[in-house]
C-alpha cells in the first residue's frame, strides 16, 4: 500500500480524517492524495453571460491555497509526502476517478459516525461512497481521536474465505501491529435453525484455518447473536475494546445473506471506531 487517498471538503468532518491518513501513512511510508472536488456554480447561460466567472474563479482561488496550506503543513510537521490535485466536477465522480488515474491503494475519509452521518453532507458522501469505491474506505468518525490501532474486529455473516480480501485485512493489520479477532453474526430472527447450526458447527475449523494461514496465534472467532446487526456488533466492540472494525461490501446481487453496502453505512451511521470497508470486488482487480 503505497498510496492513500484522502478528499477533503476542509470541513471538521474531513478534517478529522487527517490525523488519522498522516499516521497510517507513517506507518505504511506511504504517499498521500489529497483532493478537493470543486463544483462549479451556475449554467451554461450564466457562464456565457460571465455572471459566475469571475466568482468560480475566485472560489477555486481559495480552494487551491487551501489545499497547498494542509499540503505544506503535513510535509513540515510529519515527513509525509504530499500531492495535491483538485477536480472540478462531483465528489463521486472526481474520487472515482482519482481512485483509477493514480492507482490508489487506500482510502480514508471523514464521517459523523455515531453523532448522526445523515445530518452532515460530508459524512454522508462517504457512505455513498463506501458503495462505489474499488478500494478500501476507512471511515473516520468526526469525534475520534487517532491512535495506533491495536485491536481490529472483522464482522461478517459468513465464513470469509476470499484470499484477496483477507489478505488485505491481515496486511493492513500487521502495519498496525494490531491483533485480529473475527465475528460471525447471526440473526436470530431472520436465520433459520439450519443456518444458526452451520455457524456453530463452522466456527472453531474457521479459527483454525485463519490462525494456520495468518500465523496469528491469538485470532478468535465467536458468533454474536441478535436481532440488529449494528446494535449487536456496537455492544460487542464497547464491551471489548477494539479500536477498529472491518466489514467486506457486496453489491445487492449477491444472496441476501452476504453484507451488501447498505449494511455497511448503516454500520458507519453508528459506528464511534474507524471502520474499514473492503470491497468484494477487490477480487476482480
Amino acid at each position: 500500500m503505497k498510496k492513500i487517498l484522502l478528499p477533503t471538503d476542509f470541513s471538521h468532518c474531513a478534517n478529522n480524517a487527517v490525523a488519522f491518513a498522516v499516521g497510517t501513512a507513517k506507518l505504511m511510508q506511504a504517499e498521500i492524495i489529497l483532493l478537493h472536488s470543486f463544483e462549479v456554480t451556475g449554467n451554461m447561460y450564466t457562464d456565457y453571460m460571465g455572471v459566475n466567472k469571475e466568482y468560480n474563479q475566485s472560489q477555486l482561488q481559495d480552494v487551491r491555497h487551501k489545499l497547498e496550506e494542509l499540503k505544506n503543513s503535513i510535509e513540515t510537521n510529519h515527513s509525509v509526502k504530499v500531492t495535491a490535485h483538485v477536480c472540478t466536477g462531483p465528489v463521486k465522480k472526481c474520487i472515482l476517478k482519482e481512485i483509477a488515474e493514480s492507482a490508489i491503494d487506500l482510502m480514508i475519509m471523514g464521517t459523523a459516525g455515531a453523532s448522526g452521518i445523515k445530518e452532515t453532507l460530508w459524512g454522508s458522501k462517504t457512505a455513498d461512497i463506501i458503495g462505489k469505491s474499488k478500494v478500501p474506505v476507512i471511515a473516520i468518525p468526526s469525534d475520534y481521536q487517532w491512535k495506533n490501532p491495536a485491536k481490529i474486529l472483522f464482522a461478517t455473516n459468513h465464513f470469509e474465505d476470499e484470499p484477496v480480501l483477507l489478505n488485505f485485512l491481515f496486511a493492513l493489520a500487521a502495519c498496525y501491529g494490531a491483533e485480529v479477532s473475527v465475528a460471525v453474526f447471526t440473526n436470530e430472527t431472520k436465520d433459520d435453525a439450519v443456518i444458526y447450526l452451520e455457524h456453530q458447527r463452522k466456527t472453531p475449523g474457521y479459527e483454525h484455518t485463519l490462525k494456520e494461514r495468518y500465523h496469528e496465534e491469538t485470532l478468535t472467532v465467536v458468533n454474536l447473536f441478535g436481532d440488529e446487526f449494528e446494535n449487536t456488533l456496537e455492544a460487542y466492540i464497547v464491551n471489548n475494546n477494539f479500536d477498529m472494525v472491518a466489514m467486506v461490501t457486496y453489491q445487492r446481487h449477491f444472496p441476501d445473506s452476504i453484507f451488501h453496502p447498505s449494511l455497511t453505512k448503516q454500520m458507519a451511521y453508528h459506528t464511534k471506531i474507524p471502520l474499514i470497508a473492503i470491497p468484494a470486488n477487490k477480487i476482480e482487480g
